[in-house]
């Protein structure tokens, strides 16, 4: 019986920098040793989209509004298959920082013409490269 598969959700929270460039919400997970957008895992009877704000929330303590729904994507992770359904997602209140402490030790508006370089997975820079239509 193969494993059953993981579902997660994510944002990628977009702003306009104080220099009008485009900037995008990072997370710093030392567990993993990784940048990576924030998302997580669905709670029993959680909708897609209200995780995706839940996570978001948790991990940066920025509430967001949901925005474009943009690719899944789908990979292996501890030897079961995950899905990532994520949005694009819009700023409604900065909290001040993260309630999960625990998972994520630092958050960071990168610009987004840097976020490539600063993200850990291959699979994060393509879907920032999905909410920024391909530029």
């Amino acid at each position: 019986m193969a494993p059953q598969q993981v579902e997660a959700a994510g944002g990628v929270v977009l702003r306009a920098g104080t220099d009008g460039s485009t900037e995008v919400l990072v997370v710093f997970r030392e567990r993993y040793g990784d940048w990576s957008l924030p998302k997580g895992k669905l709670e029993p009877g959680e909708r897609a989209g209200q995780a995706a704000l839940r996570e978001v929330l948790e991990e940066t303590g920025v509430r967001c509004l949901l925005g474009d729904r943009l690719p899944s994507v789908r990979y292996e992770h501890a030897g079961r298959p995950k899905r990532v359904k994520w949005w694009t997602m819009t700023v409604v209140d900065d909290l001040g920082g993260p309630a999960d402490t625990h998972e994520v030790q630092a958050v960071r508006w990168v610009p987004v013409d840097e976020a490539g370089g600063l993200l850990t997975y291959a699979d994060d820079a393509a879907t920032l490269a999905a909410a920024l239509g391909g530029r």
